[in-house]
């Protein structure tokens, strides 16, 4: 059974944590999860769900800043970690190596045991700092996944959008999934789906 750490921090977007954990579960991954402060207010702010029901979607939930917790050594084997959404604030604490709190613990932990660290940074637009953290965790062994959306298999919801993001995330863990629709190459265009924001128009 593959194991995989799970981080939601302050950023919006906290929808992508969330249905992260809700595919882990259905496929029967062990997820561990570890929620900033400012991310249980941003559950509550963009969604309408409780911490307390996110909390539920995950096997085992760690305290931010519990420095002794499991996922904080490298002799607790996972297949790595997943931050979704993550803060620029974040990002520049794993960049640094700043552990301060379990989430940067757990992900300088992936790191240096050569385990894979995703995170999808949600910040727009981006100056030079920010590009430079990313090349730096880019440069520790990180994946940098910015959740943009795609448009080549015509999304229709909001939820087809994460579920691209999320999908793409599964993909850099090795995890089968059927999120969304892969492209397969040029189609001829009478076989081609007209994306349902082109129906009413164009410009």
């Amino acid at each position: 059974m593959k194991k995989i750490i799970v981080a939601i921090t302050g950023a919006t977007g906290v929808i992508y944590g969330i249905r992260l954990l809700e595919v882990l579960k259905d496929f029967g991954v062990e997820s561990h999860l570890i929620l900033s402060t400012q991310a249980k207010t941003n559950i509550e702010c963009e969604t309408g769900r409780s911490v307390q029901d996110v909390e539920r979607l995950a096997s085992k939930v760690h305290d931010v800043n519990n420095l002794a917790a499991a996922v904080s050594s490298g002799s607790f084997r996972t297949d790595g970690m997943i931050i979704a959404p993550c803060t620029i604030k974040t990002l520049s604490a794993i960049a640094n190596s700043y552990d301060d709190n379990l989430v940067v613990r757990a992900a300088d932990v992936v790191l240096k045991e050569r385990r894979r660290l995703i995170v999808a940074v949600r910040e727009t637009p981006l100056h030079k700092g920010h590009l430079e953290l990313m090349a730096r965790v880019a440069d520790l062994g990180g994946i940098v996944l910015p959740p943009v959306p795609a448009f080549y298999f015509h999304p229709r919801t909001i939820e087809d959008i994460v579920d691209h993001a999320v999908g793409k995330m599964l993909d850099l863990m090795d995890i089968e999934h059927s999120l969304f629709r892969r492209w397969q190459g040029e189609q001829d265009g009478s076989e081609r789906l007209k994306p349902s924001f082109l129906c009413h128009g164009s410009r």
